[in-house]
């Protein structure tokens, strides 16, 4: 079969593999759809994602659908799973004897294997490529009514649910969410269906605060000053001005909850000074590593810094989300896809396009899908 590796940094190869058949506990899955996520571009720039080091030729995707091809004995008799049958692919496989696995929160194993990560050795190679197996228990049937590309969205959507969850708002709470990219308006449409009253979304793109506008993702779009910071008491005193702008938009009242889903410094700092006493700031996205942060701030008003690790338990909810997406007034979350490459032989050029915030007619680049019919 073949596969794409990366080699290096922006060294992909598509190379010819073997396949065992699968275990008794697995299934032998065909990509069909392979969405590319801000991992999956760090690592193709720069042959790392913070501090994870790629150390031997990987795969990249790990956002996949596809359709079963073959069964082992065990998965077909305890999980109800056959030839055809069309699957998101949850790819985190955690050990299953620990702690954290026997209380639900497996996103935390130790030992928990991530499909195109650097972050176990050997990696555990990613999702594109023809076929793959995988254990069974970490496979979800997909409904007719969505399409493999939606069905390879499930898994950011996944981490937009777990981390709505876990800020543990109650109904009617207003958020901030920062960072307009695919998980940003993610973690808004789901703070919506999680009963959220006022939603801000800040970016400083305005594209993409136009594409979240018009599509019901927020109520109100700040467009935030792209600055280049000098020293920390100019970074400090630029947040403090940012979150106040910020809130002006919310009733000049600071914010319940506040999505981050940039991982840049100056927007964590922003998001202490916004989020209200007693509130909470869920770090959803991975950006720069070491960062001086204005922690009294925080800690000063009771307001939680809190570490959102991909996600345990949500692709039945998120299954239910895209089948209901655009109905009755949410937001259709289809519309994140905006670009397809055909075959695994268009991953460089998809790539390309996923570093992109608009293609050569000017539209805007949300998701890029890999989608392979073989």
């Amino acid at each position: 079969m073949l596969a794409q590796e990366l080699h290096a940094a922006k060294d992909l190869r598509l190379v010819r593999r073997s396949i065992a058949p699968p275990a008794e506990d697995e299934v032998q899955i065909a990509m069909r759809a392979t969405t590319l996520c801000g991992s999956d571009l760090h690592y193709f720039t720069h042959f790392a994602n913070g501090d994870f080091k790629i150390r031997e030729p990987l795969s990249p995707g790990h956002e996949c659908s596809g359709v079963i091809v073959a069964v082992g004995a065990a998965a077909e008799k305890e999980r109800d799973l056959k030839v055809g049958d069309r699957v998101a692919v949850e790819v985190g496989v955690p050990c299953g004897d620990c702690n954290h696995c026997a209380e639900g929160t497996y996103n935390v194993c130790g030992k928990l294997r991530f499909r195109s990560s650097a972050t176990a050795f050997p990696h555990y190679q990613g999702t594109l490529q023809q076929r793959f197996n995988h254990p069974a228990q970490w496979v979800h049937k997909l409904p007719e009514s969505i399409s493999f590309a939606e069905g390879a969205l499930l898994e950011p959507l996944a981490v937009a649910i777990h981390a709505v969850r876990k800020a543990d708002a109650k109904k009617g709470a207003n958020c901030l969410v920062v960072g307009a990219g695919a998980v940003g308006l993610l973690c808004a449409a789901v703070a919506r269906s999680f009963g959220y009253r006022y939603i801000v979304l800040a970016d400083i793109v305005q594209n993409r605060l136009d594409f979240a506008l018009s599509n019901g993702f927020a109520d109100a779009v700040v467009k935030l000053p792209a600055r280049r910071l000098g020293t920390i008491e100019e970074g400090l005193a630029f947040a403090k001005e940012d979150a106040e702008t910020l809130r002006q938009h919310n009733g000049d009242e600071a914010f319940d909850r506040t999505f981050e889903c940039t991982g840049v410094e100056s927007c964590v700092r922003t998001s202490i000074y916004a989020t209200g006493n007693g509130g909470k700031i869920l770090l959803v996205g991975m950006g720069t590593p070491v960062q001086t942060l204005p922690i009294s701030a925080a800690a000063l008003r009771e307001v939680d810094i809190l570490g959102v690790w991909r996600y345990a338990n949500c692709y039945p909810r998120g299954i239910e989300l895209m089948e209901h997406a655009g109905r009755d007034g949410s937001p259709d979350l289809k519309k994140l896809i905006t670009h397809s490459f055909q075959g695994l032989e268009e991953a460089g050029a998809a790539f390309d396009m996923a570093s992109k915030t608009c293609d050569e007619e000017g539209r805007l680049v949300i998701k890029v899908v890999l989608e392979n019919a073989e």
